[in-house]
């Protein structure tokens, strides 16, 4: 029964972190678009 819990907690805490990567890294794509958008709208 231990194990299980501890797979369960190891398997949580994974989850959480790619959770919050995948956040980030759509923030910065988030931003990256925005840039060009101002880059494009300052051309015109």
């Amino acid at each position: 029964m231990t194990r299980y819990i501890a797979f369960a907690l190891a398997l949580f805490s994974v989850t959480l972190a790619a959770c919050n990567t995948i956040a980030g890294a759509g923030e910065d794509l988030s931003r990256g678009g925005q840039a060009i958008t101002n880059s494009a709208e300052k051309a015109k």
